[in-house]
């Protein structure tokens, strides 16, 4: 396959992104180069093939700067400055920072477009790096008035590159989106999490895949995570003060559950989650009802693979699938999404085949 990034990319920053990123590129065979201040981690990102180290005569048409979020403006200046005919870019999860700070320091800001692509791991560094990271994931390029349409066009034939979903939204709105949906999620996360630290073990004993889906993202990398609250705490606030007024009326309800209306008031938060829940795009990109079957199998090899092909066999298609194991038991659990009117069918042919469907 082909390239339709054509020109160099300097990546700057090879840790999960900058990497990922090199990954990509490199394998549509791009000349990526590769820099940081770590001459250990840029070691290990040339050695995973993620790009080349730096030359002399090096002339990057984009800059992609892959930096923690505290010295992305400071960088993209330097890259500014050093390379006059590139487009530079970055990646960080905060835009206006960024941008604000550039403009305040009289950087050339006509040849910077920040952007985001909304990918991660929990993991961090190069190690943790994929070439498929941001497959299916949304990119956001961030245009602003001094930037160019053409610019826009570059940066999402890059994310187009990686296989991501290119979408334009000012620095500003995408600061607010990702403070409702990235930013507060990671503390509320985090603060569940918390509550395990002196949980008895015959409590996390018990735990299942709904505390593993909630606390998943409290795995994250605490420094990093400071420096992306910090840089976006203006936004991120009112998200939590208003969370902080539902917890206390939550609080209210269950602390006399017979008063009136406290049972109406537990009914209408977990219905808000419903409609929240829904509001969350499907595989498709739109709110799909489905209909969950969990399904019984043994912990041994080639089990989990034998399910998903008879699925297929049966002309059934998966629109999602979780999979958890039994404490102290050598039983897998998988629960799989289907449409509601493939559900039944579905149930009777796994029966048939000798599956055990609970």
């Amino acid at each position: 396959m082909s390239a339709r990034t054509t020109g160099q990319v300097r990546v700057v920053g090879t840790g999960l992104l900058g990497t990922s990123i090199g990954l990509g590129l490199t394998s549509l065979d791009v000349d990526v180069v590769l820099d940081d201040v770590s001459p250990s981690t840029l070691a290990l990102a040339v050695d995973y093939g993620a790009g080349r180290r730096a030359a002399e005569g090096d002339a990057p048409a984009i800059v992609v700067v892959a930096v923690p979020p505290d010295v992305v403006a400071r960088v993209v200046a330097e890259e500014l400055a050093r390379f006059p005919e590139a487009l530079v870019t970055d990646v960080a999860s905060v835009k206006a920072g960024p941008l604000a700070a550039l403009q305040a320091a009289g950087a050339p800001v006509a040849r910077y477009l920040g952007s985001h692509p909304m990918a991660g791991r929990e993991r961090s560094g190069p190690i943790a790096a994929r070439a498929d990271l941001f497959l299916g994931r949304p990119w956001v390029i961030a245009p602003h008035e001094a930037s160019t349409a053409e610019q826009a066009v570059l940066l999402e034939s890059l994310a187009f590159e990686l296989g991501a979903i290119p979408v334009r939204l000012p620095a500003e709105r995408h600061d607010d989106a990702v403070a409702v949906v990235s930013h507060a999620p990671q503390l509320v996360s985090s603060l569940l999490a918390a509550r395990l630290v002196d949980a008895p073990d015959h409590a996390t004993d018990l735990a299942g895949q709904g505390l593993r889906d909630t606390t998943r993202i409290a795995a994250s990398d605490p420094a990093l995570w400071v420096q992306i609250l910090s840089a976006n705490a203006a936004r991120v606030l009112p998200v939590l003060s208003d969370l902080r007024d539902d917890l206390d009326a939550l609080l209210g309800a269950l602390a006399d559950p017979a008063a009136p209306g406290a049972q109406r008031a537990l009914a209408d938060v977990l219905a808000a989650g419903n409609d929240g829940v829904a509001r969350i795009p499907g595989k498709h990109g739109v709110d799909l009802r489905t209909t969950t079957l969990t399904v019984l199998i043994d912990d041994r090899p080639g089990q989990l693979a034998r399910l998903l092909t008879e699925i297929g066999e049966l002309g059934v298609n998966l629109e999602d699938m979780r999979l958890e194991h039994s404490p102290g038991a050598p039983i897998g659990i998988v629960e799989v999404s289907v449409l509601p009117e493939a559900a039944g069918g579905l149930e009777a042919d796994l029966e048939r085949r000798g599956w055990r469907v609970a």
